[in-house]
């Protein structure tokens, strides 16, 4: 009886694995559009660098996915989620911009062709050293282990339209808004819009390419005949082109708010300081991205 006990207890360590070596939740949005909502928050142990929205599109003959998470091992844990949903294999990897919470999963796809923005291999190339140490020093060096050199198969300078068997995508690449590598993914079938961080729902949006540009290209994405869309980060939405309002609000809020300190003579320790505080209460991690937004769009406007 002793013994049963203890192989009982042997059994139940062992078959308890920690939910992050588990595949990824995912949801299925509309038929074949399957979705990993990402926490909002930063990259940090309690997470596992799973901060980003992360989804695959499951073709007749192929599957394309879209961003592949923060990690190496998000990447993985996103591979096995694909094959335990379809047997159908993954025949493009797509990321929506250079930020590493989207991407450094590329390396559990090696053999899949990559397609990015026309930018992305060079601004992911700037900067990789320093994403790579800020992600040892976040979670460890062995969740920036194994990271994929930069690669980009496939760069988009306008619109490619990807056959995944009786399933027609279409990417477009964008000009310079919230990085000047912003790509979207379009469904037509379902209506479904994959937007990458160009869409930020509940999460504040982080400016890193630019503000002005970023409000253009919202007046281009609301002209896509979606039914719903994807955000790189919040939860999914069927408003649409509605989910773009708040982003829009605040984004001129922050243009605004920049261009009337300037014209006062004002420093941008007092833009800091001042700009958007009535979007403090909308957004989640303001107090992380509103200071960063304030410095790079004051710097963007300072010659306007």
């Amino acid at each position: 009886m002793g013994v049963r006990l203890i192989l009982a207890a042997m059994v139940s360590v062992v078959t308890a694995a920690p939910a992050w070596a588990e595949p990824l939740a995912v949801t299925e949005i509309a038929p074949g559009i399957f979705v990993h909502q990402g926490a909002i928050a930063e990259p940090a142990p309690d997470n596992r660098g799973d901060t980003a929205n992360i989804g695959f599109i499951v073709g007749g003959s192929g599957v394309a996915v879209i961003d592949t998470g923060g990690t190496p091992e998000l990447g993985r844990r996103l591979r096995e989620t694909i094959a335990a949903r379809t047997d159908t294999p993954p025949v493009v990897v797509i990321n929506t911009h250079m930020h590493p919470d989207h991407l450094f999963g590329n390396a559990a796809f090696d053999g899949v062709p990559v397609v990015g923005h026309a930018n992305l291999r060079d601004a992911l190339a700037a900067r990789i050293e320093v994403y790579r140490r800020r992600l040892a020093d976040e979670l460890g060096a062995e969740a920036a282990a194994g990271i994929a050199p930069v690669r980009v198969d496939r760069p988009v300078a306008g619109e490619l339209r990807i056959d995944l068997g009786d399933r027609i995508i279409v990417l477009t690449a964008h000009p310079t808004a919230h990085t000047n590598n912003d790509l979207t993914v379009f469904d037509r079938q379902t209506g479904t819009l994959f937007t990458g961080d160009l869409l930020f729902l509940d999460h504040l949006p982080a400016v890193d390419g630019s503000a002005v540009g970023w409000l253009r290209v919202i007046d281009a994405l609301e002209r896509i005949p979606a039914v719903r869309a994807v955000p790189g980060h919040g939860p999914p939405s069927v408003d649409w082109p509605g989910a773009l309002d708040p982003q829009r609000r605040y984004l001129t809020t922050l243009v605004e708010g920049v261009r009337r300190v300037l014209k006062t003579g004002g420093s941008i320790q007092e833009a800091v300081a001042h700009v958007a505080e009535d979007e403090r209460d909308r957004w989640l991690l303001f107090d992380v991205y509103n200071p960063r937004n304030v410095t790079a769009t004051f710097a963007e406007l300072e010659w306007e």
